[in-house]
């Protein structure tokens, strides 16, 4: 895999196997890596993942429990041009943390990342760009997924948490919005009053919320687009009723 590393409560290690260049170069593009970014690779090996995140002008972090990997890292790194702009520590990863990252990529087995999958939708901010080289997130699907040379790059995006009641008003009618969230997949019940809203297209990225809602007696269309900040959402609507076209704002919150 990408960097040998301990399982934790096993004794065996996760085998050290290079992911090929062509895959890194992938998994750089579809994570969108660039200036301003902190890319994490978790069992970074002979450092060729962050090597290539820090030539697109990121910071690079890469961690690995054997310290040959580590030196062989810091040497490619410095023949590349890039030891300013990257680092290599020596550890377990899962006594590392990672929670600063906007970018965390890895090459390690189904069972590591499942053990890695709790611990990354509670730690890491929403929005962080997840890439996984080979192996998934088993019922977490991803928010895209591309095939090299036959094997999956696998991509996700830290979802915010929306599940619960939220509530706010406009012009002074009270709207109640309830969210059911399954990783990044949600569903919508709103309503006003006694009326209930046809709702279409709900989507959550990172912590972006939008959706379409219209009320079927009156004709009045909405598209809602926000962004989830803890207990609040703050967004804009745009409101279409017969000849009327315009723009308010709302602000939700939720107990």
């Amino acid at each position: 895999m990408a960097g040998t590393l301990p399982i934790k409560g096993q004794h065996r290690d996760v085998p050290f196997v290079p992911t090929p260049y062509e895959t890194v170069d992938e998994m750089i593009k579809i994570a969108g890596v660039g200036p301003g970014d902190y890319v994490i690779d978790l069992g970074s090996g002979d450092g060729r993942i962050v090597i290539a995140a820090g030539k697109k002008g990121a910071f690079g972090h890469g961690i690995d429990i054997d310290p040959r990997r580590i030196n062989e890292a810091k040497r490619n790194a410095a023949k590349a041009g890039v030891d300013d702009k990257v680092m290599f520590v020596e550890g377990n990863l899962f006594d590392t943390d990672f929670s600063k990252a906007t970018v965390v990529t890895m090459y390690l087995l189904n069972s590591v990342n499942m053990k890695l999958r709790p611990i990354m939708l509670e730690k890491l901010k929403p929005g962080t760009r997840v890439v996984s080289y080979y192996f998934n997130m088993n019922d977490w699907e991803p928010d895209k997924q591309i095939v090299v040379n036959n094997s999956d790059i696998h991509y996700w995006v830290i979802p915010a948490k929306a599940e619960g009641t939220w509530k706010w008003n406009v012009q002074d009618q009270p709207f109640t919005m309830h969210v059911k969230q399954t990783f990044q997949k949600i569903e919508l019940e709103l309503s006003s009053g006694n009326t209930s809203y046809t709702i279409s297209n709900p989507s959550l990225e990172g912590d972006r919320i939008w959706f379409t809602a219209e009320n079927s007696s009156t004709g009045a269309h909405y598209v809602f687009h926000g962004r989830i900040e803890g207990q609040k959402i703050y967004g804009t609507i745009q409101v279409r009723s017969g000849d009327k076209n315009n723009i308010e704002t709302w602000e939700a919150s939720t107990n």
